[in-house]
């Protein structure tokens, strides 16, 4: 398998002095260009070469070499360390990658040391979580007005699933995860829409409606991540392969055909970016005339 091979090439090198303790191993994106494979394949030999315990993830570095301890311990180990780790793996290669032996590989330290600090993925997850989420900061002083203080909220979150993908993918909006910093966001959104004079569960209905805008589009971040990976297509050329397809299922409705035709003429690139920001100002606008505000 092609994955086993790039493992094996890697591991030569590191044995060989080549990469030494702490240098930076190719990336998923560099070696998938250098052997001529998907960015999956190239993900799952750093994967496999981390189960081993020869790389681990660093925070800005990317995936070192890992200098292990030789009696398989854990100095210097800590809880925010397992957690930093988890997330850079999350961040990198999906929740899925993550698991509690994993993330002892990538720090180098024996497979049960982070269950000294952590009881086990669940609570790993909830900490992985709760730090993306305190990892947006306010000014302040917040705007004084609903909107604008919405709007700041919206685009804190906004950068936070931005920077993690994972994280809109946890839980359904009907589970809400009891994370303080996921709470301290809530409080300035609660904050903004209680100017709108309603009551506890229109309030409550509001600020549903608000974040599940922002997780409903974020949720296609990490989903993206994931088609690029198994495919290799990125999406104009995966919409250039449907084009048939989708000509021929938008036959028979003429609104949809028209729209796509058009598109096809001017160009058109769908940016999640700008259906955030453009949801956000309908959904906004949609209150202010609702409540007179």
């Amino acid at each position: 398998m092609k994955y086993v091979a790039i493992a094996e090439e890697l591991r030569g090198r590191i044995a060989r002095g080549e990469l030494p303790a702490g240098a930076r191993v190719p990336s998923t994106r560099r070696l998938a260009a250098d052997h001529g494979v998907a960015m999956a394949t190239a993900a799952k030999a750093l994967a496999l070469l981390g189960q081993e315990g020869l790389v681990r993830a660093e925070p800005r570095s990317g995936t070192v070499v890992a200098g292990r301890d030789r009696r398989g311990g854990h100095r210097g180990l800590t809880r925010d360390r397992i957690v930093r780790t988890a997330i850079d793996i999350a961040d990198a290669e999906g929740l899925g990658a993550v698991s509690m032996r994993g993330v002892a590989a990538r720090l180098g330290v024996a497979a049960m040391a982070p269950y000294k600090y952590v009881t086990g993925k669940d609570e790993l997850v909830l900490l992985m979580a709760d730090a993306a989420y305190g990892e947006g900061t306010y000014p302040a002083q917040l705007p004084p007005g609903w909107r604008e203080r919405l709007l700041l909220v919206g685009r804190t979150l906004w950068a936070l699933f931005r920077r993690h993908p994972w994280l809109a993918q946890l839980t359904p909006i009907t589970r809400p995860l009891p994370l303080r910093n996921l709470a301290a966001h809530g409080e300035r959104a609660l904050s903004a829409l209680t100017q709108l004079g309603v009551d506890a569960a229109t309030l409550c209905d509001l600020h549903v409606v608000f974040f599940s805008h922002i997780q409903g589009v974020a949720i296609h971040l990490e989903r993206e991540q994931s088609a690029l990976a198994s495919s290799g297509l990125s999406e104009d050329d995966w919409m250039d392969r449907q084009a048939p397809a989708m000509a021929a299922v938008t036959s028979g409705y003429p609104t949809f055909a028209r729209m796509l035709g058009e598109l096809a003429e001017t160009g058109y690139d769908l940016v999640l970016d700008d259906i955030f920001e453009s949801g956000m100002r309908a959904l906004l606008d949609g209150l202010a005339l609702r409540f007179g505000r």
